[in-house]
């Protein structure tokens, strides 16, 4: 009912006195005659100049108002009941994770809309080639790394959540530190998230799921900001003896804007040390500012999706050739750069 028209009586196009009407019909018939078909001025009735100066009848009004509120309340109370459902849910442990401790729908109900607004309304993120992500099936997604903080893997996770007509979820695979802080372990464990080895990415793809991994790391997340947008080495191939494996297609992704959200400008390598990180950032903010310099910059992303590379029609045996993995990994990573530079090229702004 919301999207009704309601057409007010004072609408002279769709509506008139009966009178007016009348010389409407008569009119016409002289027309047809041969006569001028001309109406002359018709004086309404009272009653209905009354009514056109007070506005329409408020009985018609009033079913449609009753309908939209009916409505609203309606959709609200649906919203309520679901969400108490979801407590109690929660309460009574009634939900269930994988074997990895993937919650699928905390994932989809709470910490997507919580990455959400980040995704669309501070980074902005432009989305290209969604459609080089198979639908079915598992597949092997391969991403640069970059931004001194890994927020380029989750908003990599909403990209495919949101735009993918499937509305497929990515399992990220994550380095070890992660598992090993508090919080932020169980969180990445309810996102999907799993350690990166070989053994549990090729147990996901043999499932069917989109598995996501970023091979340069630490390497790559903690690289100077005058380095930026240079691909550091991929490590030893794992990741394509792993997609030859199972038989499943690599897909080049690369992520433009995630370099300048906290420009690495220094490496506090003793700090790091002493708290057991792989590096300790030094960036024009932070730690100067506190935790307001751990706020990262505002930029504008672009994640592209690039085009297959097919594995499945080589043989068994291939995943054990390190010539051809060394190939593939260098056809990968040329693909994943050709297209930052390609991507860099058509940016009009940083911010914009």
């Amino acid at each position: 009912m919301a999207d009704a028209k309601v057409i007010p009586f004072d609408d002279d196009r769709s509506r008139g006195s009966a009178a007016q009407r009348q010389a409407r019909r008569r009119g016409s018939r002289r027309g047809a005659l041969g006569e001028p078909g001309e109406i002359g001025a018709v004086q309404s009735l009272p009653g209905r100049e009354r009514a056109r100066e007070e506005g329409p009848v408020g009985h018609e009004e009033e079913p449609l108002e009753q309908s939209d509120a009916d409505g609203r309340d309606g959709g609200l109370e649906r919203r309520v009941a679901a969400g108490l459902a979801f407590l109690r849910r929660r309460l009574t442990g009634d939900y269930e994770v994988d074997d990895f401790g993937y919650d699928e729908e905390l994932t989809d109900q709470v910490l997507m809309s919580l990455l959400r607004p980040v995704y669309e309304k501070y980074f902005r993120v432009e989305v290209k080639g969604i459609e080089n992500v198979p639908a079915e099936g598992g597949a092997l997604i391969v991403a640069n790394h970059s931004g001194t903080l890994p927020l380029d893997g989750l908003m990599m996770q909403v990209a495919v959540h949101d735009h993918h007509p499937a509305g497929r979820h990515l399992r990220l695979l994550a380095a070890d530190l992660v598992f090993v802080l508090p919080v932020v372990n169980e969180l990445a464990r309810k996102l999907g998230h799993t350690l990166a080895c070989a053994e549990d990415a090729e147990r996901l793809l043999s499932q069917g799921e989109l598995v996501g991994v970023m091979p340069e790391g630490f390497k790559g997340i903690g690289k100077p900001f005058s380095e930026r947008y240079k691909l550091q080495r991929f490590g030893r191939g794992g990741f394509v003896s792993t997609a030859l494996r199972q038989g499943v297609p690599i897909i080049p992704c690369s992520i433009v804007g995630a370099e300048e959200i906290y420009p690495m400008i220094g490496n506090a390598k003793t700090l790091a040390r002493l708290l057991g990180f792989p590096y300790f950032p030094l960036t024009p903010t932070f730690p100067w500012l506190g935790p307001l310099g751990a706020v990262p910059l505002p930029t504008k992303w672009t994640i592209q999706f690039g085009e297959p590379i097919p594995t499945d029609g080589y043989p068994p045996e291939a995943a054990e050739d390190p010539m051809l993995m060394f190939n593939l990994t260098d056809q990968v990573r040329e693909q994943i750069q050709h297209t930052l530079y390609k991507l860099l090229v058509q940016r009009r702004s940083v911010f914009f």
